[in-house]
């Protein structure tokens, strides 16, 4: 089992930054992919960025790009989310998602097998 604890959530004005921080602890040497995942209100939860345990590869959605960086800690078991230029529309509660597949598609949340409990972040206009 993996658990991941998600914290750096919080109230931002627009423009502002924030990062978050996802804690795996566990079997941690099963994880070979890290992702963040947000849900806003009233929609479906979306892909945002996604890192290999490695730290080599990374992966974002169109409307992560240029704004948000995901990393990991090498020398720990944390995942980072530095986000950037923030806009009222990434207002939602970020998940952390780990994964022990090794072939999958980054940006579905269903290859997902570990969820955190969440961190809500609100950019205020």
């Amino acid at each position: 089992q993996v658990q991941l604890v998600e914290s750096g959530g919080g109230l931002v004005q627009a423009g502002g930054s924030l990062r978050l921080s996802c804690a795996a602890s566990g079997r941690t040497f099963s994880i070979t992919t890290v992702g963040w995942f947000r849900q806003a209100p009233g929609k479906e939860r979306e892909f945002v960025a996604a890192i290999r345990w490695s730290g080599v590869t990374t992966y974002y959605a169109d409307t992560a790009k240029g704004r948000f960086t995901i990393s990991r800690d090498s020398a720990g078991n944390t995942v980072y989310l530095q986000m950037n230029s923030l806009k009222p529309e990434d207002t939602a509660v970020y998940f952390c998602a780990a994964t022990t597949l090794s072939r999958f598609g980054v940006s579905a949340s269903s290859n997902y097998d570990y969820w955190g409990q969440g961190a809500p972040v609100i950019v205020s206009s």
